[in-house]
């Protein structure tokens, strides 16, 4: 007879029923069946694992791929009541868990795929007994993935040496060919492949020109209230990012591989457990953290994918309050990436191409934002989201076909030597002892920009430059790329996006946790941020933004009407219930 899952759902996670294809997820786990579940982040993936982990005899073991990622699930698997350790190289109690793990003590097992693909690791859980592995960011296994990592290549054949337990392997991120990837490497059947879909409806996705990033990015943080991360490419310009914005008055962190490891782990730490921090970091941080209340991402910079990009702003929102990501980009990015893609090996060129025309594509658009992101992965969305910078404010474009022509000449002109700027002022007629010496202002495109067209002169180049219609090489001149013939020729046509302008908005003004500035909402974040503290864990891990909106929102008297709360479970019950009654008490 099938196990149901669903009594074990409510008592320990508190949820009264499951969300999406969670349900199916767990069913083929519990019923022994190999599983690859594509799910967004926020979808609730470890729930998938986790929950099976609890009803089965035996220890899952989960594979994940850093060790600040492991300790975060731990502490929440704990919060709930579920026996859980990590097996990492910072863990002072090995020699403890490997005994809990003989006498079947434990639910779950952490570990990371170095460890796991070792001779010693297979040895130990051969004199356990286990119940499921679990692998974490599936799409390290691909070659096609974008955080490929080469030990998650050794897990078959660890897998294989325990034919009886089922495997499930979990992913956000992961495109067809990918997905088709993670199921050979993994050993999985093709047919229990569950795919939930990539939309993330909570997160309104905005994506602007780079025009003095510290005061972008200043905007937006005092528009946005709560935790945020700001992506940026090199580690000078984190610590740069950090320094504007703690100016701001904001508690703000960076985060690179350069950073003494004491001083990033504190920061982390600090961001962690942090109601309102920002943190300004390169591209490694984020998968470490399994923090649900993250209000906006930022990019101070192109990312490297569409799939970094999903992923990253993936960061956002998982607890599924409304959230924003931010993407601030140069014509520059581009021409580093294509600098980059140049670099590579031949054959693998091609497909970095197309991931860079994609990313293009998404920045270039007057159309949906997330229909580009969701076709990108195979999804058929409608035409509009009501969600995006573009379906909320409908850009205006203009033709600017003529005046890319006439940059294109100025360009070809002046003989390919050039940069931007002076382009321009020849498009104006501005004269300049260089323009005089160089004998520019002979030209025929000297001052051929009329009064209308010279705004848009920055404009039109940089997309000329996404389009690979220019290209600057190392000294910053633009010379002519494959682009160029289509528009000079008169095939081609190029509009430009009139961005809207937007007005300054004050601190708090977005996705604010209590927009309705419920004073009892306020108290009760007061007293899980005393809880915490005491417990030494995050504000998160005792419970979420939602469930304290719900507390207000109900009042409830009694421990039995707090246990109805969605996200409550007896765990979190027996620990934290009588403290928050006792502030809604004193509320009435």
């Amino acid at each position: 007879m099938a196990l149901d899952p669903l009594p074990t759902l409510q008592r320990v996670f508190g949820f009264p029923d499951f969300r999406g294809v969670q349900r199916d997820v767990v069913e083929r786990a519990l019923a022994g069946q190999g599983t690859l579940a594509v799910m967004p982040t926020g979808a609730g993936k470890s729930l998938c694992y986790q929950l099976p982990a609890v009803m089965l005899e035996g220890t899952c073991v989960v594979v994940s791929p850093l060790i600040a990622l492991m300790h975060d699930q731990l502490r929440a698997a704990e919060a709930v009541g579920i026996r859980a350790a990590t097996l990492t190289s910072v863990d002072e109690n090995q020699a403890e868990t490997r005994a809990r793990f003989l006498s079947g003590e434990l639910d779950l097992l952490y570990v990371a795929p170095e460890r796991a693909s070792g001779g010693g690791f297979r040895d130990l859980l051969s004199r356990g007994k286990l119940s499921l592995f679990a692998i974490d960011e599936a799409h390290c296994v691909s070659e096609w993935g974008h955080d490929f990592r080469p030990d998650y290549r050794l897990l078959k054949p660890l897998m294989e040496a325990f034919p009886a337990v089922p495997r499930l392997a979990l992913t956000a991120t992961a495109d067809a060919h990918t997905r088709a990837d993670i199921l050979d490497q993994l050993g999985l059947p093709h047919e229990g492949m569950i795919v939930a879909g990539f939309d993330r409806p909570n997160i309104r996705y905005a994506i602007s020109p780079r025009d003095n990033i510290n005061r972008q990015l200043a905007d937006l943080v005092a528009a946005q209230a709560g935790p945020g991360i700001v992506y940026a490419q090199t580690r000078a310009a984190t610590e740069k990012l950090a320094a504007a914005l703690a100016a701001t008055g904001r508690p703000t962190r960076a985060y690179h591989a350069g950073l003494d490891p004491a001083v990033r782990a504190k920061n982390q730490a600090d961001f962690v457990a942090s109601e309102d921090m920002v943190i300004c970091a390169t591209i490694a941080f984020g998968m470490g953290i399994d923090k649900p209340d993250v209000r906006f991402v930022a990019h101070a910079g192109l990312p490297k994918s569409i799939e970094a990009y999903y992923q990253e702003t993936g960061r956002a929102g998982r607890d599924g309050d409304p959230s924003v990501a931010h993407l601030f980009w140069g014509a520059e990015d581009f021409a580093r990436a294509r600098q980059r893609v140049a670099e590579l090996d031949p054959e693998r060129q091609a497909g970095e191409r197309q991931r860079l025309s994609s990313l293009g594509a998404l920045v270039e658009t007057a159309g949906c934002r997330r229909a580009i992101l969701l076709r990108h992965f195979g999804e058929h969305p409608p035409a509009t989201c009501g969600n995006c910078d573009n379906c909320q404010s409908p850009p205006a474009s203009t033709d600017a076909t003529e005046l890319a022509r006439k940059f294109l000449s100025a360009v070809f002109r002046t003989g390919q030597g050039f940069g931007v700027g002076y382009i321009e002022s020849i498009l104006k007629g501005v004269s300049t002892e260089r323009s005089l010496m160089n004998g520019h202002e002979a030209l025929s495109v000297f001052g051929i920009a009329t009064p209308e067209e010279a705004p848009l002169i920055k404009a039109v180049a940089r997309a000329l430059l996404l389009r690979d219609a220019l290209r600057a090489n190392d000294f910053g001149a633009l010379e002519f790329g494959p682009g160029a013939r289509g528009l000079l020729k008169g095939g081609d046509t190029l509009s430009l996006i009139e961005a809207p302008k937007r007005e300054r908005r004050r601190r708090g003004a977005g996705a604010a946790a209590n927009p309705a500035g419920d004073p009892l909402f306020e108290a009760l974040r007061a007293k899980r941020r005393e809880l915490a503290q005491e417990a030494g864990v995050p504000p998160y891990v005792i419970f979420h933004d939602s469930v304290l909106r719900d507390m207000a929102a109900v009042r409830p008297r009694t421990l039995s009407d707090l246990g109805r709360i969605a996200g409550i479970g007896a765990r979190k019950l027996d620990a934290y219930g009588a403290p928050f009654l006792q502030v809604i008490r004193e509320a009435a």
